[in-house]
């Protein structure tokens, strides 16, 4: 509320001048010399905000020489009154023309600001205008724009038109102003267009333009293929400037497209009674923006799930969600996933396959196993092999054993099966008594039949046969060192069965092949071996075969003979280019085992080698060997290696 004094001051303004913002500053002054009285109190400092009704003004196309002027609102939104103190503008050709500076603005007050716009030549001109205060914004900043336009000239607005990015196979249509600025009617003859994809309409000259008439027309940018695209709109007319361009531009973007990745889903084999899922994602590869209307699925088993239509996805952007097979029953499913969109491929479609299988099954092969009679004291093993015969995995977790005498090796549990795949193992029988026996090996695992049970009965039978070894001498004759020779021999029962279950040579030159041990001769048979001698070193040698078995006496010894003879010797000659350097004093030569690539080398002259060729005689037969050379002069200093030689391949024996 005023006092006294404050409304005799009020009259008096209010009674001279009638603008608002003198009306305005008076208030403020009157504020500002009395203040105000408040029964409240707060610890917050009040604050004025300078406020723009618009953060730029934009003064269009104006005739050089003359002037513009536009005004936009100024307040103060804030608590305390604020003083507008100065106002710079960044260009001579925009200028404030009110207020009056400085001014106060109370608050909740505003205050009209006009700016001026006075172009003096054709062309775009901008600024800035910065407003300074006492409010809590002390700087404020206003945008100004506008266009000089020569007097008495043909006008187009805009001067130049950018469609941006447009789809391929569509179009963006743009409206131009062609304005004559001149005192007099100009006559438009002729309206051309030049760039791939522009198209002018709206405009078919001959055509009048009185003086300050204007008249619009259509630019179209459609583009046919991606990339940037630039043309020219030219007007030819009896203006001032007879030919009139605009400049044109826009950018073609590809339409968008939907891809999918993997192109196709197979699940393999699904167990009936549960499922599978797969993630399928779908890409939009073109340069537009796609909409994904549906996405739906066939085939029996078949779903998805992850994603909501309607969806959109901007050029390079895109959608992930998972489909799920789960077989009713056995047998190969097919199906689609369909993608319905907006894209230049609206259908795409996803292949889905897969196959239901029944639950694993194990067999066994044989179903049962039959050892037969086997000498106490002596062992016989047989294989057995067990199938899933389902379709689905199935995992052994036992395979336990019963019956005296038995034992099972050969698997290791737990172990999983796949669908017609096989596990093999090995029972043995080892009676320790002349009896009948039997037992069992139980198989426990996930299949359907989840116990598989394998019977086993064999007959312990004494042991009373005898073992001959037929020659007693065997001479495997000459043989080259690092070759082999091989001769026969056999075994016969005598008497009884007999079990061969070793055999072994004091020598490692001779060696044994041709028996499967043990091995079970019958009563009166015989079963063959072979000897083979490799010997390492020139000279006769002889060995001690021993074979042991369940026959009285135990063992059986069979002598071996033979002779190595010395391989023929294999030399290497070497030779190098001598040293061009005037004070050498001989080489040295270096050699490596080359396996792959060459390993590490060493010295193999015991002296220095003073011409240029070297026989390496110490080679090994089979071996192949990398050489290298090395220069030492008067000082004994010696150079790197000479160029390698690689792969020198030495013949076997």
């Amino acid at each position: 509320m005023l006092n006294t004094a404050a409304k005799a001051i009020y009259s008096k303004l209010v009674g001279k001048v009638a603008g608002a913002l003198l009306l305005v500053l008076g208030l403020t002054f009157l504020v500002g010399c009395q203040g105000f009285s408040s029964s409240k109190s707060s610890t917050q400092q009040p604050l004025g905000i300078l406020a723009l009704s618009g953060a730029s003004l934009d003064f269009g196309s104006v005739t050089t020489g003359k002037s513009k002027t536009m005004t936009m609102t100024a307040s103060n939104t804030g608590t305390a009154s604020i003083t507008v103190s100065s106002a710079s503008i960044s260009s001579k050709y925009f200028s404030l023309s009110a207020p009056n500076l400085p001014i106060t603005i109370a608050a909740g007050q505003s205050s009209p600001v006009s700016v001026v716009f006075t172009p003096n030549a054709s062309g775009a001109f901008s600024a800035t205008a910065t407003i300074a205060s006492t409010a809590s914004d002390s700087s404020t900043a206003l945008l100004l724009t506008g266009d000089g336009v020569a007097s008495g000239q043909l006008q187009v607005s805009p001067t130049t038109e950018n469609f941006g990015s447009v789809t391929v196979g569509s179009q963006n249509n743009q409206t131009i102003t062609l304005t004559n600025n001149t005192a007099a009617t100009v006559n438009i003859s002729q309206a051309s267009m030049s760039g791939t994809g522009f198209k002018l309409s709206g405009i078919t000259p001959p055509l009048a333009l009185n003086a300050s008439q204007s008249t619009t027309f259509t630019v179209t940018f459609a583009p046919l293929t991606s990339g940037n695209a630039s043309g020219t709109v030219t007007i030819t007319s009896d203006a001032p400037n007879p030919t009139l361009s605009m400049s044109l531009s826009g950018t073609g973007v590809a339409a968008g497209s939907i891809g999918a990745n993997p192109t196709s889903l197979n699940f393999g084999s699904v167990t009936v009674g549960s499922n599978q899922s797969l993630s399928e994602t779908v890409t939009n590869t073109g340069g537009s923006t796609v909409t994904i209307s549906q996405v739906g699925i066939s085939g029996t088993g078949f779903s998805l799930s992850g994603i909501s239509t309607p969806v959109t996805l901007t050029a390079g952007q895109s959608a992930t969600f998972t489909v799920k097979f789960a077989p009713l029953s056995a047998g190969t499913v097919s199906g689609n996933v369909t993608i319905t969109s907006t894209a230049s491929n609206p259908t795409l479609t996803i292949p889905v396959t897969g196959t239901g299988v029944t639950q694993g099954t194990l067999g066994s092969n044989p179903t049962s196993l039959s050892f037969g009679n086997v000498t106490v004291g002596s062992n016989q093993s047989l294989s057995e092999t067990v199938t899933n015969t389902g379709g689905s995995s199935v995992t052994i977790s036992q395979v336990t054993i019963s019956g005296s005498g038995f034992s099972l090796s050969g698997v290791s549990t737990p172990v999983t099966l796949t669908a017609g795949q096989s596990a093999t193992f090995t029972v043995k029988f080892a009676p320790t008594s002349a009896a009948s026996a039997s037992g069992n090996v139980t198989i426990t695992s996930t299949a359907s039949n989840p116990t598989l049970n394998i019977p086993l009965s064999g007959t312990g039978t004494a042991a009373t046969g005898q073992l001959t070894v037929t020659p007693t001498t065997l001479d495997l004759g000459s043989v080259v060192v690092g070759t082999s020779g091989t001769a026969s021999g056999s075994l016969t029962a005598i008497g009884a069965n007999v079990t061969v279950t070793s055999v072994s040579s004091n020598n490692s030159v001779f060696s044994l092949s041709g028996l499967s041990l043990p091995v079970t001769i019958p009563a009166g048979q015989s079963t063959a071996f072979t000897v083979t001698f490799s010997p390492q070193t020139s000279g006769a040698v002889s060995a001690t075969l021993t074979f042991t078995s369940n026959a009285q006496p135990s063992t059986t010894t069979e002598t071996l003979t033979g002779t190595g003879t010395p391989a023929p010797p294999h030399t290497v000659n070497l030779s190098w280019n001598a040293s061009t350097s005037s004070d050498v004093s001989g080489y040295n030569i270096y050699r490596a085992v080359f396996t792959t690539s060459c390993g590490s080398y060493a010295k193999i002259n015991s002296a220095l080698v003073t011409s240029i060729l070297y026989s390496d005689s110490s080679v090994v037969d089979g071996t192949s060997y990398c050489y290298a050379s090395t220069a030492v002069n008067t000082s004994n200093e010696e150079s790197g290696y000479s160029n390698i030689v690689s792969n020198i391949q030495i013949p076997p024996p």
